[in-house]
């Protein structure tokens, strides 16, 4: 009985040795990232219409090397003005939630390319409308990045 439990145990052991020295390939699930297979390029979406303020949106990646290199999230007025540089928008939103786009717009930019991923990407306490359409619109130009279509994506908002 004591020789059984020996063999026993040194198989056990064996076994996990084993088992802890396996192939360190990655299986596909734990190898995906939202960024996987990106096509080098630039990808741009555009709303088509202002929304109640104004203001529509203008977004586009960069990606080099597979990687999303740059983050480009503005909202921009009819003659192409962007909300950022809009001194008395951000004031009036400043003093209302307390950030406005010129925090908030390089917070989700920088957020995005370092997490190369949108699901990742935290919302901006007092912008949650405009971090929830660039987790969206972002999702949407990583799944351009990984087909290499590089057209336009125009939002019928």
């Amino acid at each position: 009985m004591k020789k059984l439990f020996s063999v026993s145990t040194l198989t056990l052991a064996s076994a996990l040795v084993l088992a802890a020295c396996g192939s360190s390939e990655e299986t596909p699930e734990s190898s995906e990232s939202a960024a996987g297979g990106l096509q080098d390029g630039t990808y741009t979406l555009v709303e088509n219409n202002l929304d109640e303020n104004g203001w529509k949106t203008d977004f586009s990646i960069t990606v080099e090397g597979g990687e999303i290199t740059e983050s480009n999230y503005e909202n921009v007025n009819e003659a192409g003005a962007k909300k950022s540089e809009d001194e008395a928008y951000q004031e009036r939103m400043a003093e209302v939630v307390g950030i406005g786009p010129v925090e908030y717009f390089p917070q989700l930019n920088e957020q995005l390319v370092e997490t190369q991923d949108p699901a990742e990407v935290e919302v901006v306490t007092g912008a949650t409308h405009s971090s929830e359409s660039f987790k969206e619109y972002a999702q949407q130009l990583i799944d351009a990045a990984e087909e290499g279509n590089t057209d336009t994506i125009e939002i019928d908002n």
